[in-house]
């Protein structure tokens, strides 16, 4: 383990030398919360393929309940993926602790090394020269180290924010498609539905129609007949009258 305490270390190890940090708790598998996400979507576009497709359209059925509970699921686990971003960082921070650590220890291995050249030889000059020199190369490499870890920290953070605006752009746009088509076909159901009402409104007016030219023409016929019979009594009673008065 790492030493706290520099004044404690032993003075007759002169070869002694920090440890050096410990495996980083940060891995690859970290950034797997990415393929979640993109596992998710690609079972959102399956679900697309997989549905289906009215004929001679660009129009297709979907089941609008399934699609919006793998968008729910989606939307959900969006908070779990910044929560393992925030992980990678405070990884990160715990990196550069401990690697800050080890510098210490080199600082404190360094000034003691020439605390015994100055009690053994009394080079005082040499020894804060190389204390100097230990302490810079190691503030150099603890800054390249920051800066690198800031680097990447940042890239991942822009990687996912780019993804996540990527992925609602295209559901946006895939809605707004869905939307447009089920319009489209929504108003090519009432225009049909509309020319058949026309047609069958044409129909009835021509049968009223119809009707009413057979219900004149009977009305007619009735007359004639009626006239006709009323001719024919007529003359049977002027015949009749005739006869009576040749009597």
């Amino acid at each position: 383990m790492l030493r706290q305490d520099p004044s404690r270390l032993e003075t007759d190890r002169p070869n002694y030398s920090p440890e050096p940090p410990t495996e980083p708790m940060y891995r690859e598998e970290n950034f797997g919360l990415r393929i979640d996400i993109q596992r998710e979507l690609n079972r959102i576009e399956d679900i697309i393929f997989d549905s289906i497709h009215i004929p001679l359209t660009k129009l297709t059925l979907i089941d609008e309940e399934q699609v919006l509970a793998q968008l729910n699921l989606v939307r959900l686990n969006l908070p779990e993926a910044f929560a393992e971003a925030q992980e990678v960082i405070r990884q990160r921070e715990e990196i550069l602790l401990q690697t800050e650590r080890y510098a210490q220890e080199i600082i404190a291995a360094a000034q003691l090394k020439a605390e015994e050249i100055l009690d053994e030889m009394g080079i005082v000059q040499q020894a804060q020269m190389e204390a100097r020199q230990i302490r810079q190369q190691v503030q150099l490499e603890c800054e390249a180290m920051e800066e690198e870890a800031y680097t990447a920290i940042d890239q991942e953070k822009l990687k996912v924010k780019q993804e996540i605006d990527q992925w609602r752009e295209s559901v946006l746009a895939e809605c707004e498609s869905m939307e447009e088509d089920a319009q489209e076909y929504a108003e090519n159901v009432l225009n049909n539905i509309e020319q058949q009402l026309t047609d069958m409104s044409r129909v009835i007016r021509n049968g009223k129609q119809q009707l009413q030219r057979e219900r004149e023409a009977t009305t007619v016929s009735k007359t004639l007949q009626q006239r006709s019979t009323a001719n024919s009594h007529n003359s049977h009673n002027s015949q009749n009258n005739s006869t009576k008065k040749v009597s």
